[in-house]
């Protein structure tokens, strides 16, 4: 039975779909004006989990991952590459696509793009003026009525009276409350624009949520998810504007995964620690980077390190040993390793301790290898089988632990000297066989000897 934490009603719940055993699922995508950061990477591969974990347990999923392609992010990076905004935009979704292919997260069934829903953003505020939680001052501009809004701040259990509190009007807005946010902007020179019924301008960054969503998955659907970042103020609007147009409730679960912190600290471009995807990957296998990101529960923050880097490659290691040199078997033994795995991801996809199953699977591995090797490689599978539901342990093992080597090492020639080494051991000639070794050794490679037969890797 999965239970799911629920961020507006913050305790576990009971998942129980709205239509049987079909799920819509609707997670905030990115902001595509410049390459996914690492925190980036973690959202999509905390829902690329829930996604994973769902379609196992026989949920009828649909997954939908909006794309943000017109912001004043967008539009100011444009200008200052001299570019137009889709030409930038279509760079970086391109970019956003190759990241997530490297990192094996399963692209989202519908990953509808703001600027294709401007007429559904223009009947949404529309109604939402003529039921009276919105105004048009004149100035182009339309504002949402936050004072209207009963409930508002249910989700983040913030009150209204502290948000006013410091709360202020700029220059150049009409807003009749400090608290009031924009739904659609009046143009502004330079800036693209779209006609409306207020005049030329654009979309307000939480109304484009609100309407993909609802067009795409209905006015009430099972989950929504995002970076706890989101939580207020986008997500606490996006149920504002939704459910006032809608009449309904906006979504049954909220799900908020954690942020990164870079050696402790937030992750900033003005501390100088902000590291974009492909950044990362130009010095990390994808799949050490991706079992960092899984192995901590997606609602805690991750504290991305070297050290974390080098303890995710470590235990990837591990795993991939004990897959190493056993035939290629369907998946056999090991029914309590896949009970407590599943209960593990049914308790709210707790990830540390489906790891942590793995694991002792390995143990159990390594320690039938050399006894029953049939029974081994079962389990071996089974390995494979849970770590893909996690989306790790889908390579051959010789391709992970010597990845890498290119470039670094000629594998033809470790490949040649292990044969002269295997050669002068047959001999007895132990000190040439010591001699080859330290020759591969000096050259970054570590030698594992096996039963029959000998493998070689990258040293750390």
């Amino acid at each position: 039975m999965l239970t799911i934490y629920n961020t507006l009603t913050k305790s576990k719940e009971v998942f129980k779909p709205l239509d049987g055993n079909k799920v819509r699922m609707y997670v905030c995508g990115m902001t595509v004006y410049d390459f996914c950061h690492i925190g980036h990477g973690r959202s999509m591969i905390a829902f690329d989990l829930v996604t994973r974990w769902l379609r196992h347990s026989g949920y009828d999923l649909t997954y939908v991952r909006n794309i943000t392609d017109i912001d004043d992010k967008i539009i100011n990076r444009a200008r200052d590459n001299g570019e137009s905004f889709d030409a930038l935009t279509a760079r970086m979704i391109d970019a956003m696509h190759e990241d997530e292919a490297r990192l094996n997260i399963l692209k989202p069934d519908l990953e509808p793009r703001a600027t294709d829903h401007i007429a559904g953003m223009h009947a949404m505020i529309q109604t939402l003026i003529d039921k009276g939680f919105a105004y048009a001052p004149g100035n182009g501009d339309v504002y949402y009525r936050v004072g209207k809004f009963v409930g508002y701040g249910k989700l983040s259990r913030k009150k209204i009276e502290d948000l006013r509190i410091g709360a202020r009007i700029e220059v150049d807005e009409a807003k009749q409350d400090p608290l009031d946010f924009v739904l659609w902007k009046g143009v502004k020179p330079g800036e693209p624009s779209w006609e409306s019924p207020w005049g030329p301008g654009r979309p307000g960054w939480h109304i484009e949520c609100s309407v993909m969503s609802t067009c795409c998955l209905g006015d009430t659907f099972d989950i929504h998810g995002g970076g706890n970042d989101l939580e207020f103020p986008h997500h606490e609007n996006e149920i504002a504007q939704s459910e006032a147009a809608t009449g309904q409730q906006y979504a049954n679960a909220w799900m908020h995964c954690g942020m990164i912190r870079i050696n402790g600290e937030k992750m900033s471009k003005s501390l100088g620690n902000y590291f974009t995807i492909r950044d990362v990957l130009a010095k990390y296998h994808p799949e050490v980077v991706r079992y960092l990101l899984v192995s901590s529960h997606y609602r805690s923050s991750i504290n991305y390190s070297e050290d974390s880097l080098r303890e995710s490659k470590g235990a990837l290691e591990r795993f991939y040993h004990a897959l190493k040199g056993l035939p290629a078997v369907a998946a056999a033994g090991g029914e309590d390793y896949v009970q407590r795995f599943t209960d593990a991801m049914n308790d709210d996809f707790a990830t540390p301790e489906a790891c942590a199953v793995l694991f002792d699977l390995v143990r159990e591995i390594n320690r039938l290898r050399d006894s029953d090797v049939d029974a081994a490689a079962g389990l071996a599978a089974r390995l494979r089988e849970l770590g893909g539901l996690l989306g790790v342990l889908q390579l051959e093992a010789d391709d992970f632990l010597r990845a890498g080597a290119e470039g670094k090492v000629d594998a033809a020639e470790v490949e040649a000297l292990i044969a002269a080494r295997l050669a002068a051991r047959a001999n007895k000639d132990w000190a040439e066989s010591d001699r080859i070794r330290d020759q591969i050794t000096a050259m970054g490679v570590v030698l594992e000897d096996g039963k029959g037969a000998t493998t070689w890797r990258l040293a750390d």
